[in-house]
């Protein structure tokens, strides 16, 4: 088909029309046949001459306010939806620049980001309507406490895309040095003995930020998760307390008192500090224990947890309610699933505590389930009534296992199983599958050196 040649004049004559055309409709006349003629007629030799810009291909436009404008084709977003990354510069030959670059860009990364959100409004996007569908309450919880505190506060204003690796690794900085006491924070004259926000609480930051930046990369907000540019900060390998030998065999002779006595109550904290020190159970594992999960075996495949909200935990998560915030929830890794023999003496122990129960939590506080903490601040005064210092805290029954396995003699990788640590290398922290013959053997080992 021969061109259609289209001058400048036909252009205004054409941009004429339209104009008078447009005045005509606003005052609800009707245009003479001959200007509505040639209009039409101007109209299809324009269409004709210039013919549709391949798509992708964008227009350079001046706007009212002089900024020169153009668009870059994206790929289309998670929802179907036609997306497309705006470039605005004071100069025409500036845009021309920036669009072949962002171009170059899009054909290497496959895809730009088109977000000026700032992190405040994204992190917060990120937890409330993303983030509780796959992450477990208690580690929102978490989340929520550094996106809040430090997050936030020292990010929030800037825009999503400008974050950089510098962003990241100033946050890691300052958070830890942070003193950890509120009241000591803004000050310039701090204590020699001044204890700053640990490296692990920094590495929590991280997790957060990295986390709630992936999704970001995945909806095609980002291009690049800066986080995975920057080293994680080092979770800090501090020493914790636990009971010696003498000291573990202490507290069972005292606890084998209150066993033999007539206060329910403490005959059932008895039986539930012996559970600790003897398996290295968790404390949510065992205040969780119910009596149809005690045979000859310890089932550890529930735990009780408080949650404060238990609407935004993901649909696919297994829960059941107890009484007011409490619940018992699956463990959160599939090594702390795990099922564990029962040798003597915590056999008999449990065996005669359970004897008459034969469903329900068979630790409780007055009928009820115990409040996490205050199980914790129950286990201070049971070594305090032991003559034992009360600076070991709960957790540290749960090391004090570990510690007694390695005495024992114990394989490194059958006491993995035994506490539930998903590597060796975390069993190390605390100082293939065994199969049930060796974990029996294990636990028998462990309560002879406490016999002996």
């Amino acid at each position: 088909m021969a061109s259609v040649k289209w001058t400048q004049e036909d252009e205004r004559n054409w941009a004429a029309d339209k104009v008078v055309l447009r005045k005509l409709k606003d005052r609800g006349e009707e245009p003479s046949q001959w200007l509505a003629d040639e209009f039409a007629d101007l109209s299809e030799r324009r269409k004709q001459a210039k013919p549709r810009r391949p798509k992708g291909e964008s227009a350079i436009y001046q706007r009212a306010d002089g900024m020169w404008c153009t668009s870059v084709e994206l790929p289309k977003g998670l929802d179907g939806k036609r997306r497309r990354k705006v470039i605005c510069r004071k100069d025409k030959g500036a845009v021309v620049q920036e669009m072949r670059k962002a171009k170059t860009e899009l054909d290497k990364l496959g895809n730009l980001s088109t977000s000026s959100a700032t992190v405040e409004k994204w992190m917060a996007h990120w937890m409330d309507d993303i983030a509780p569908q796959k992450i477990r309450p208690k580690t929102l919880a978490g989340y929520r406490t550094v996106v809040n505190g430090y997050i936030v506060p020292l990010l929030g204003k800037k825009r999503l895309d400008k974050l950089t690796a510098d962003d990241v690794r100033n946050l890691h900085s300052l958070m830890q040095s942070t003193p950890k006491d509120p009241d000591l924070r803004g000050r310039d004259d701090l204590p020699p003995d001044t204890v700053m926000l640990s490296s692990t609480y920094a590495l929590l930051a991280h997790n957060a930020l990295s986390a709630a930046l992936k999704v970001a990369v995945r909806e095609g907000t980002l291009t690049t998760n800066v986080c995975e540019r920057v080293d994680r900060p080092r979770a800090r390998k501090a020493g914790q307390k636990a009971l010696e030998l003498d000291e573990a065999i202490a507290l069972l002779q005292h606890l084998a008192k209150h066993l033999d006595g007539d206060d329910a109550q403490a005959k059932m904290n008895a039986a539930m500090w012996a559970t600790a020190l003897l398996t290295g159970a968790r404390r949510g594992e065992i205040l969780g224990l119910e009596a149809d999960r005690v045979t000859d075996v310890l089932d550890l495949s529930w735990q009780l947890q408080r949650i404060t909200d238990i609407s935004k935990a993901p649909a696919d998560w297994e829960y059941r309610h107890l009484r007011s915030t409490l619940y018992l929830t699956r463990p959160k890794s599939s090594a702390g699933w795990r099922i564990i023999p029962l040798v003597e003496p915590l056999k008999s122990i449990l065996k005669a505590h359970v004897s008459a129960q034969r469903s329900g939590l068979i630790f409780t506080r007055n009928e009820q389930p115990w409040d996490p903490d205050g199980a914790s601040e129950e286990w201070k005064n049971a070594l305090n009534a032991a003559g034992l210092p009360q600076d070991v805290p709960l957790h540290g029954a749960r090391h004090t296992t570990v510690d007694l396995l390695y005495e024992a003699g114990v394989p490194e990788a059958v006491t993995s199983e035994i506490v539930g640590h998903s590597s060796r290398a975390t069993t190390r922290g605390y100082r293939s599958k065994g199969n049930r013959r060796q974990l029996t053997d294990a636990m028998d080992k462990m309560s002879k050196l406490l016999e002996s």
